[in-house]
């Protein structure tokens, strides 16, 4: 079997999952057809990532054991199944559950996709491959958006779910010809309360983050907080005991692999604040047809999409370090154009902004895997991806949840002092993108100070 076919089904079953982009596009088809209050609709999001997130390490360290081509075989199948559950779903609290279902098969396909992707080919290849890999996430994302549009008008909000059916059933059957891995089974031993606790302190603090936007609420708040606190300091506690840890917490006392792993979580926070807040800056002041404000939109994936093999190239002669600093700092930069637009739009300054702000996710993203990869043995490359994908959802939801707060703080605050609407939007769109790039700034002046512009860790 060819290593290039082997990647191309990898990809193939990858790419359903940031076909996902596609759902946002039909929220107010799914709220009319399932006659939902508004507020409602934040739990098709909810549902789907709360589960995959906190699955992922779980699956990931299955796939350590079991052999990554069975994991993403059945994670495959299954979102498969998911997806017509969801397009077939009657009632809101079923396809609730089937949104769920599709969590837990899009966290057994990511979490082994990179395992999976690398073990095709020489180790001499794998940043490349990473770069490859990660551009599949850009072309997911840009095509969801376009397709969403036709699809929805022609078939209904039903039709987000299941034209990503036959792409994962062909992702399952081409994935039978993959090479096995040889299983560690006799060897390894699953940490089953490992990942109880691991999946209570993810899926609770996620939870947590959501519930910010109701501060009336308190106790929706404190409750799955103080839980996400007991359970967390329950897995650090056992993971240090136990002989066979879903993950080596042991690799956190490198202050590198710890810095890395903490900029990814603050990149997708801060780049998340592209696609929570241009789509209404647009509406409202772009003056634009709406697909010329959703091709406005694709200049962040494209900029993903053009920078990822991109950064698989200049790995042979950047150290990854340096890369990622690269990418922060293009992302921060990017960040702060997207954030001086004004009430007169200037479209050619915002899409620079927002193509240098997914070019600098792309190149930094493809050296983090390389980075994290390289720290934990090959073996356990299934908890390496899955641990990227972990935080990289983990910073989303986040920025998700913080950015629109802050958001709607100020835009309320500044409206109360007698600004007019639309100079109390643009005080809350720039201060949500100054805030967005404050933890930008913090890891940039942290990797400084670590030695990464030099390529390596200061002595």
């Amino acid at each position: 079997m060819r290593p290039c076919f082997g990647l191309f089904v990898v990809s193939l079953g990858t790419l359903a999952v940031p076909f996902d982009s596609a759902v946002n596009v039909a929220f107010p088809h799914i709220i009319r057809a399932l006659a939902l209050p508004i507020p409602a609709i934040q739990w098709v999001v909810i549902s789907y990532t709360l589960t995959y997130a906190a699955l992922m390490l779980v699956f990931g360290r299955a796939g350590d054991i079991l052999g990554y081509r069975e994991v993403f075989l059945l994670g495959a199948g299954w979102s498969c199944m998911a997806f017509l559950a969801c397009a077939a779903a009657p009632t809101f609290e079923w396809l609730l559950a089937a949104r769920m279902l599709q969590g837990v098969g899009a966290a057994m396909v990511l979490s082994c996709g990179p395992a999976l992707a690398t073990a095709l080919y020489p180790e001499a290849k794998r940043t490349r491959i990473f770069g490859l890999y990660t551009m599949v996430f850009g072309i997911g994302g840009v095509l969801g958006s376009v397709l969403a549009g036709v699809l929805v008008q022609a078939w209904g909000w039903q039709a987000v779910f299941w034209f990503r059916a036959p792409i994962s059933l062909a992702a399952f059957v081409l994935a039978l010809a993959l090479p096995r891995d040889a299983p560690r089974g006799g060897k390894a031993r699953f940490d089953g309360l490992g990942a109880l606790l691991l999946v209570l302190a993810v899926s609770t603090m996620l939870l947590a983050l959501n519930q910010l936007q109701h501060p009336d609420e308190p106790m929706w708040l404190l409750a799955p907080a103080a839980v996400a606190l007991i359970a967390a300091a329950g897995f650090v506690a056992w993971e240090r005991r136990t002989a066979q840890p879903l993950i080596d917490l042991r690799f956190f006392r490198d202050r590198d692999f710890a810095l890395v792993n903490a900029a990814n979580v603050a990149v997708n926070l801060s780049g998340f604040a592209v696609m929570l807040l241009v789509p209404f800056y647009l509406d409202r002041f772009g003056r634009l047809s709406v697909p010329a404000s959703g091709a406005v939109l694709t200049a962040s994936g494209l900029g993903i999409i053009l920078a990822s093999p991109l950064a698989g190239r200049l790995a042979a002669f950047v150290p990854p370090r340096r890369l990622a600093l690269l990418g922060v700092t293009a992302m921060a930069m990017g960040q702060m154009l997207v954030g001086s637009a004004g009430t007169t739009p200037h479209l050619a300054v915002l899409i620079c902004g927002m193509a240098l702000q997914g070019a600098g996710l792309g190149l930094f993203q493809v050296a983090y895997l390389d980075i994290v990869t390289a720290a934990i043995p090959r073996q356990d490359r299934g908890v390496a991806g899955s641990l990227v994908m972990m935080t990289r959802t983990v910073g989303t939801v986040t920025g998700a949840t913080v950015l629109m707060l802050v958001f709607q703080r100020l835009r309320a605050s500044t409206a109360s002092d007698g600004l007019a609407q639309p100079d109390a939007f643009m005080a809350g769109f720039q201060g949500a993108f100054h805030a967005a790039a404050i933890p930008l700034v913090a890891i940039i002046a942290a990797a400084l100070a670590f030695g990464w512009a030099r390529g390596r860790a200061r002595a």
